[in-house]
């Protein structure tokens, strides 16, 4: 009796030993694009995620941080297999990162339905602010059509009256295009939406460019389609005669690669977002100081987003000291959004996307010479994106 009673008693012990040991760890499944040619946006995210582990000490509050890396391969149906992965076999505590509004979409489901919080660090497809928007949803990047909303302001701030339109036709690029369309005041004077992401040509859309002579091209082709277009754009002759607008086409990811080519056409370029590596605020200036440092390069904005969101789930944590169950405690803790930002202080919206300020930057030369991009002001102030209306948050 008195055997068993003490095997009873140890076994008792090891329960409440390994509860503790859970009890003390969060897990965190990131998951973004670590293989094919979109890997270079992927681990950029990956590169910031790092450092944000590292500036934490490995530790939210009291508890000791992992993060699980997932690759979505750049596909829905690989992201959707992998987000399960996360979540079924690894039973991550949140699932955040996604580049991809079609990868999101197909993903959502898995972490949500499962009763986990699911955070994106760059995809803000329009769904998710408005119809389909959910308690434990939150966007720390923004909407996909905020962005290309300031470049429409700045576009009528800087007198085009007409607007060729070029993109990719995914969730994305029709976001992106939407976006433009809902603020410019000018004429859209030719549009084509190109096959994402196979199509890498854009002969024929730069003819009939061409032969439509706009003021203006507008364009959003992230990773390597970025550098791509502009090359072709170059050789069409287009540079310097018909000025080229972009969002998410040149970052931080892309310049380095168009100044070793030698593509001065670049220089001087004008983009909108929400971040700028100037910001004058101290998470942001020890943020880009330690990337460089770090990994030799500038931190994209992508890199910056997944910073942001690693830190806002710290400042979850830390609100509930620890207590993954308090699912309440930490809801209230992301929608108050009272966390050091590389993008200073915002709000978070009812339909969990940030009300934040919107940047016009342009490319330069820094004081070594590396091109980079410099805040050249407020396009858009405290801004909301268009769908938080059509959200009907159910709590």
């Amino acid at each position: 009796m008195l055997r068993k009673t003490l095997m009873a008693a140890s076994a008792f012990a090891l329960m409440a030993a390994t509860s503790v040991a859970q009890a003390a760890e969060i897990k965190v499944g990131f998951i973004t694009t670590l293989t094919t040619g979109a890997a270079v946006i992927g681990n950029d995210m990956k590169k910031a995620v790092d450092l944000a582990v590292e500036h934490m000490g490995g530790k939210m509050g009291p508890l000791d941080l992992e993060v699980i890396y997932a690759d979505d391969e750049f596909n829905p149906q690989k992201g959707k297999q992998a987000t399960e992965r996360l979540v079924k076999r690894d039973d991550v505590d949140i699932v955040a990162g996604y580049i991809w509004s079609h990868v999101l979409l197909a993903s959502k489901n898995v972490v949500l339905d499962e009763g986990k919080f699911l955070l994106s660090a760059n995809a803000g497809p329009s769904p998710m602010a408005g119809e389909q928007c959910h308690k434990n949803f939150f966007s720390f990047s923004w909407q996909n059509d905020q962005t290309p909303m300031a470049m429409g302001e700045l576009l009528n701030q800087r007198g085009v009256k007409s607007l060729y339109v070029i993109a990719p036709n995914y969730a994305a690029g029709q976001d992106m295009v939407a976006g433009a369309e809902r603020t410019f005041k000018g004429k859209i004077v030719g549009k084509d939406m190109t096959a994402w992401p196979t199509q890498k040509d854009w002969a024929a859309e730069f003819t009939k460019v061409k032969a439509a002579n706009p003021d203006g091209v507008f364009t959003f082709y992230p990773g390597g389609h970025g550098p791509a277009f502009l090359k072709q754009y170059e050789q069409a002759g287009l540079t310097g005669k018909v000025p080229l607008y972009s969002v998410f086409t040149l970052d931080a990811i892309s310049l380095p690669l168009l100044q070793k080519a030698g593509m001065k056409s670049a220089m001087g370029t004008y983009m909108t977002q929400f971040w700028v590596q100037d910001l004058d605020n101290a998470q942001n200036k020890r943020f880009v100081a330690d990337f460089k440092k770090k990994y030799g390069s500038y931190p994209s904005f992508y890199a910056a987003q997944s910073y942001d969101a690693m830190f806002a789930i710290k400042a979850a944590v830390e609100a509930v000291n620890g207590d993954l169950k308090n699912m309440d405690g930490m809801r209230k803790a992301f929608e108050s959004a009272d966390f050091p930002s590389v993008r200073g202080s915002f709000k978070m919206g009812p339909n969990h996307f940030p009300i934040q300020n919107f940047y016009a930057r342009e490319v330069v030369a820094d004081a070594d010479g590396s091109w980079t991009t410099v805040n050249r002001g407020v396009v858009l102030a405290n801004h909301q994106d268009s769908y938080a209306s059509k959200c009907n948050m159910k709590m």
